[in-house]
């Protein structure tokens, strides 16, 4: 469908449900003439200041109250999207909301699209394209490391990284195509090795981008983690004292837990999703046999493999060699359970605990922090790439800058140069939307709930 962007549009800003308050974005060109037809209040809208706040009644459009709201006015270009904007305050209610709406859309309004008022902010000039995609990381966060590296991209941080690069190799290029008008004077404006020089510095910038991918996406999409075991070694224990509640039911007959439980939880700021597994055993019970196979499924889907055993039973090395094959050795953490039953055993493992006291715990919390985002550290003011679009993006400049070098190392003329360092310029500026289409945008904004 083609969408207009001079159109007024209209949505809730709310989530469905009732609550204290429900908000109303409105925007576009004479919005407020359109919010004027429904809203009284001591003066219109469309005469009010910007960054002003107004109360007043909203009517249907046969003259009936719906409710009491405020009305907030922002005046283009100081509003979110950078159009005159309305955003109506009212009671909590899903029927108010709605009769709102309906009765804003008989004035010359349409509901907005998913992500329609972000996407107005970018084409408007006020957010980049990277800034517009933290916006729903910024909503979606879930844990205090999420929400923090979804602020630093809202605020710019990997933007201007990414504009620096760019301007340099448009300096860079710029120069080389400068030397090429002139190539009948045998003016020189910048050598070769200067030329290299300069594309190595970027590289080098590129990869430190690139090398903080894998944190940046554990912060940003959280670490998927299976514990697995036989029957009764004390998974769903182990889960309960994470916990710090009953959530499985723990049995001493084994085979208890049929089906996967899914919780959270949160280690210094780093969202882990715990999968309590079914002990993984030959069963002729059908339900138990499903549980088995769910058990397989989210070993080869996690992150990391909490491979659980218990003094009481030894080393499970069918299993250990079945988990290996599934996900592989580097994502299994090997632990013990029960170790005040054992305390002078010989085993091979990371850790022994007990899931009963709790003894070990602490340090399997830390090593599943340390298994999952390594131990490299980053300040608050690190330019981090959590998004697989950028670092397609960030993959594709540096393959066309590694190009340029080759061309500058085979002695080619600048022309060659100058194209690959013009590609490399055009897959930075996808980040951040100076190089865009259609589809990009739709892909990108389609994921935004409506309002926003």
């Amino acid at each position: 469908m083609l969408i207009n962007h001079e159109d007024i549009i209209a949505a809730s800003a709310t989530p469905q449900g009732v609550g204290a308050l429900s908000i109303i974005r409105v925007s576009g060109k004479n919005c407020f003439d359109a919010v004027d037809k429904i809203f009284k209040g001591s003066q219109k809208l469309s005469s009010a200041k910007s960054h002003t706040i107004h109360y007043g009644k909203i009517y249907s459009h046969n003259g009936n109250v719906i409710d009491d709201v405020l009305a907030s006015v922002f005046r283009s270009p100081n509003s979110y999207t950078g159009e005159d904007s309305v955003e109506i305050s009212t009671h909590g209610s899903q029927l108010i909301n709605q009769k709102i709406l309906e009765t804003l859309l008989k004035f010359d309004v349409r509901l907005a699209e998913p992500g329609e008022f972000t996407k107005r902010a970018f084409l408007n000039g006020k957010i980049d394209l990277a800034q517009a995609e933290a916006v729903v990381d910024v909503i979606n966060s879930r844990t205090e490391a999420s929400l923090k590296g979804a602020r630093n991209q809202l605020d710019g941080l990997l933007s201007k990284k990414v504009n620096s690069l760019r301007e340099e190799l448009i300096n860079s290029s710029s120069l080389i195509e400068l030397e090429l008008d002139f190539a009948e004077e045998d003016l020189e404006f910048i050598n070769l090795d200067q030329i290299k020089l300069k594309i190595e510095k970027i590289i080098t910038e590129i990869d430190k981008l690139l090398s903080t991918y894998s944190f940046g996406r554990v912060i940003r999409e959280g670490v998927n983690v299976a514990i697995v075991g036989k029957p009764n070694v004390g998974k769903s224990s182990l889960l309960n004292y994470f916990l710090k509640e009953s959530r499985a039911i723990v049995s001493e007959i084994p085979g208890t837990t049929r089906d996967i439980i899914r919780e959270e939880l949160s280690i210094d700021g780093i969202l882990f999703r715990l999968f309590d597994t079914a002990g993984i055993r030959l069963t002729e019970d059908i339900i138990e046999k499903e549980g088995v196979l769910r058990s397989r499924q989210a070993v080869a889907d996690a992150d990391l493999v909490i491979f659980m055993n218990d003094f009481e039973s030894g080393f499970a090395g069918e299993i250990f060699n079945e988990l290996k094959s599934l996900s592989g050795t580097e994502r299994i953490i090997t632990i013990f359970n029960k170790v005040d039953l054992a305390k002078n055993a010989d085993v091979q493992s990371d850790l022994n605990i007990s899931a009963l006291s709790g003894e070990g715990i602490e340090d399997l919390l830390k090593l599943l922090k340390e298994k999952a985002i390594g131990t490299e550290t980053y300040s608050e003011q690190t330019a981090i790439i959590s998004n697989a679009r950028h670092y397609a993006a960030l993959e594709k400049a540096k393959q066309n800058l590694l190009a340029g070098i080759n061309s500058v190392e085979e002695g080619m003329s600048g022309e060659y140069i100058s194209v690959d360092l013009r590609n490399a310029e055009q897959a930075l500026g996808e980040i951040i939307g100076e190089v865009t289409t259609d589809d990009i945008l739709n892909n990108i904004f389609e994921n935004f709930c409506i309002g926003k």
